[in-house]
């Protein structure tokens, strides 16, 4: 893999000594700004945000190979870093505008790729929900889309991370039965697609093709609903993989910590050569209550107990699990 000396700085600054991306996902904005007023209604929503990402940042980020942030809500936290942390900054509005059909993305309103260089970003991340069965028109315009970013990330000479998030334009719900079955075949479309030169994209953050609790055998999850044998999962993991020729990493996609970290020695015995993870709610998702009912001191107290037990749990699956990114 061949790529600009920017590119390549901005790799290395977001993986860890062994080639391998061990990052941290604190870029969500709206869902977690509900969940924190769900717990105290009369937390500031603006500043709660930022307050949640900064203790994040000084505790698990300062731990991780690098943290993803965005531009909207996470310099605060992108402050709290130590050098040697890559920073990744999502370049995506959060959400989607649902009275629109398919999804459309949008960009951050007051950044662009230069300014996110200028601040010390080492990678851009980008988000955009696809189902390659959706309108020939509307996958038009969110194909020129990334390929607009691509460019940009290449006249900055910076790290482009292609978050492609699959939904389905039917309407299933992301969690039936119905679109599990489709997700395989999104999910391949995506390795194969989005790894073409035309995209510009060097690092693919994806979900994994079929989740742990729709795998027989894995009866032990309450949300357990087998589709797959493990045969055909092993199947979907492997192809997927082979389907890339660029690095990719798996996000977690909001499973518990235990299923993240089984979901990746699973992968691993399937044959998937991913090059590591972005995770996030998995790692902190349960601090959210500490943080809204509890004093700055409580919640790094949970950061520093109860979330470096998550990450590491994590970290040790990545380091066992995942290959290292080839130069």
């Amino acid at each position: 893999m061949t790529l600009s000396p920017g590119k390549q700085k901005g790799l290395q600054n977001i993986s860890n000594e062994d080639n391998i991306i061990f990052a941290t996902a604190m870029d969500q904005r709206g869902s977690l700004g509900k969940m924190i007023q769900s717990f105290d209604n009369s937390k500031n929503y603006d500043s709660s945000l930022r307050e949640f990402k900064k203790g994040v940042a000084k505790v698990l980020g300062n731990n991780s190979s690098s943290l993803l942030l965005d531009p909207e809500y996470g310099w605060d936290a992108a402050q709290q870093l130590n050098k040697d942390i890559g920073l990744i900054m999502a370049y995506e509005k959060t959400g989607y505008d649902s009275t629109e059909k398919g999804r459309l993305p949008n960009l951050v309103d007051f950044y662009a790729i230069q300014d996110l260089a200028e601040n010390g970003s080492s990678a851009i991340k980008l988000l955009i929900y696809y189902d390659h069965n959706e309108d020939k028109d509307i996958n038009r315009i969110k194909d020129t889309f990334i390929k607009r970013v691509g460019d940009e990330c290449k006249q900055n000479d910076i790290l482009f991370i292609l978050e492609p998030v699959s939904y389905s334009h039917k309407g299933y719900d992301a969690k039936s039965t119905a679109f599990a079955k489709e997700k395989p075949a999104i999910i391949e479309y995506f390795m194969e697609e989005f790894s073409k030169d035309k995209y510009g994209v060097d690092v693919l953050k994806v979900e994994v093709p079929v989740s742990i609790y729709n795998i027989e055998g894995y009866d032990m999850y309450d949300n357990y609903n087998p589709i797959f044998t493990e045969n055909e999962a092993k199947e979907y993991f492997k192809k997927c993989s082979n389907l890339s020729k660029v690095p990719y990493i798996y996000l977690s996609g909001g499973v518990t910590n235990e299923q993240f970290i089984q979901t990746l020695y699973f992968a691993k015995s399937a044959g998937a050569e991913f090059n590591g993870c972005l995770c996030g709610r998995a790692i902190w998702k349960e601090g959210i209550e500490s943080y809204a009912t509890q004093n700055w001191e409580g919640y790094l107290a949970w950061l520093n107990k109860k979330g470096l037990e998550n990450l590491n749990k994590v970290k040790e699956a990545v380091v066992n699990t995942a290959s290292p990114i080839r130069h």
